[in-house]
């Protein structure tokens, strides 16, 4: 099965606004995958953005779907707080038991955003070089 990577609406608008766009979420992705991310149990994990200035929440209970949740920058706080962490703990189950047709209803209603996905590397690699 395919590993494929998403970010909320909510998240999206934030990145923009840290500077932090999608090849950088993809490559950081690529990292939290081989488990460079604090893990903080339940599907959830805090990964660093831009340059250690920001730090992101990553929900992927069940390691189908990875979903970029929050992000916030890391002088306006250290941490998430536990009511959050349960909170986000609860949304990652809720991801997991997504069906195929519910995630599709969600893009279309671009509650969420797809990004990268585990075959997109190998789809690249095959296509030929522009000159």
């Amino acid at each position: 099965m395919l590993e494929r990577v998403f970010k909320t609406s909510r998240f999206s608008k934030d990145a923009l606004k840290a500077g932090i766009g999608d090849v950088e979420l993809c490559r950081a992705m690529t990292q939290v995958m081989a488990g460079q991310a604090d893990d903080l149990g339940g599907g959830v994990f805090k990964k660093r953005l831009g340059g250690n200035r920001s730090r992101s929440i990553v929900l992927a209970k069940g390691r189908r779907y990875w979903f970029y949740a929050y992000l916030f920058a890391k002088k306006n706080r250290d941490n998430i707080d536990d009511a959050e962490l349960l909170a986000f703990r609860a949304l990652a189950a809720g991801y997991a038991r997504l069906t195929p047709r519910m995630l599709a209803q969600l893009l279309i209603d671009v509650e969420i955003l797809e990004i990268c996905h585990a075959d997109q590397d190998q789809r690249q690699r095959q296509r030929p070089i522009q000159e």
